[in-house]
């Protein structure tokens, strides 16, 4: 009996609950940045499975460290550390401003530890009545309650009853809203140093500026959400790096593993000593397997030839997709940093960025969107030449099937 007739696309329908809505073709290999379907139709990879496979899938870095730690010890809780996690956290303060690390399994639970030492810290320093916490309208923060309420998208948090409160939510790259809402009250500050779901928008440096400079006038922390951006996905190991600006808490996730679940919040030891034994923790967090490929994975990223050729990815595919511009007319704007790039839609093009989405599917590119209007590039750090070639090329097939 073959793969395809044991496990088939109409099997989710049956027995998952109904929150998505995959393709209809299903992975079953992928190596570089090519996957092949079950009837080994081969696919070019710009999505990235939403900027996480930042070296692709089974890179040899990822399988020898995988592999390795598979032999040695799998799990077991933070009544006991291990070595891998600790290996780890000594890496990410040597590559960031952090001295203090805290794991999780995703970058919602690292926003959600970020937010609660927010809270926490205030609470010990400044009083009960320091509790605001200010967002940006169409930011992300991740999918739990407290996190998905602080994300500026009112879709993703309404119908689910009463939301945790002190929640303000402001226009994002709006210095003087922020000055003129921003006060003694206000505990933290949350933003993504570029936003990604919420359409791909990089802040503008005076922006990120004010943003730290409000905070320190206001005894406020700041919070960068480096879900999406970090881990060179801009072309610095960290966004913030690029921005000149310091954050007080840093999350970080998605391609942390390279593809392995892992999240973790970043701080200084000065924030972290408010995190006592018993207030927070993870069963999960910090397991041997994920920071043994997580350790891999920011040891290989962080070599500056790595970095440097981030840059060089972004350059290539943001010069085809203006080749495609020219050809097509369908682009008001090509953005972003490094491999997280957004191409909005132009006015005879509303609203069809997931026309384009499932059209790419069709020929053979996988890629994301960000909103109706954006379609949004996430690749692999290390995707070669010929394959944004390739996947430009279908790109190309899918938009010109769609006039």
């Amino acid at each position: 009996m073959s793969v395809n007739t044991q496990v088939q696309r109409s099997l989710f329908d049956e027995v998952m609950v109904p929150c998505y809505s995959p393709m209809e073709m299903i992975p079953v290999r992928g190596q570089g940045s090519v996957i092949w379907d079950q009837e080994g139709k081969e696919y070019i990879d710009f999505a990235g499975g939403i900027a996480v496979s930042c070296l692709g899938h089974c890179h040899p870095v990822m399988v020898e460290a995988l592999t390795e730690q598979a032999h040695k010890i799998w799990h077991l809780s933070n009544v006991m550390t291990n070595e891998p996690a600790l290996r780890l956290a000594k890496k990410l303060t040597e590559v960031s401003f952090a001295e203090k690390v805290f794991f999780a399994n995703s970058g919602a639970e690292a926003n959600e530890a970020a937010l609660k030492l927010a809270r926490r810290w205030a609470k010990e320093t400044h009083g009960e009545e320091k509790t605001e916490i200010i967002a940006f309208i169409q930011g992300f923060h991740g999918r739990t309650f407290f996190t998905v309420t602080v994300g500026g998208q009112p879709a993703y948090s309404d119908g689910f009853g009463p939301k945790p409160g002190d929640i303000t939510h402001l226009p994002y790259n709006d210095i003087e809203a922020l000055k003129a809402h921003i006060s003694d009250k206000t505990c933290a500050v949350m933003m993504e140093p570029l936003q990604g779901e919420g359409g791909v928008l990089s802040p503008t440096n005076e922006f990120a500026q004010a943003v730290r400079d409000l905070c320190d006038q206001h005894n406020a922390l700041l919070i960068f959400d480096e879900v999406q951006t970090g881990n060179g996905r801009t072309g610095e190991f960290y966004a913030y790096q690029g921005l000149g600006v310091t954050p007080d808490i840093l999350s970080t996730a998605k391609s942390l593993g390279g593809g392995f679940p892992i999240g973790a919040m970043l701080t200084t030891t000065e924030l972290a000593q408010h995190m006592k034994v018993g207030v927070h923790g993870s069963t999960y967090g910090g397991n041997p397997l994920a920071c043994a490929v997580a350790d891999a994975v920011v040891n290989y990223i962080s070599q500056p030839a790595i970095l440097a050729g981030v840059k060089e990815r972004e350059a290539w595919l943001k010069e085809g997709l203006a080749a495609l511009n020219d050809k097509y007319n369908i682009f008001a704007d090509i953005r972003g940093k490094g491999l997280l790039i957004g191409a909005e839609l132009n006015q005879e093009w509303q609203g069809r960025a997931r026309d384009i989405l499932v059209a790419s599917g069709n020929n053979g590119l996988l890629l994301l969107v960000a909103g109706a209007n954006v379609v949004r590039f996430t690749p692999s750090l290390v995707i070669t030449k010929n394959e944004i070639d390739q996947g430009l090329a279908k790109l190309d097939q899918a938009i010109a099937s769609l006039l």
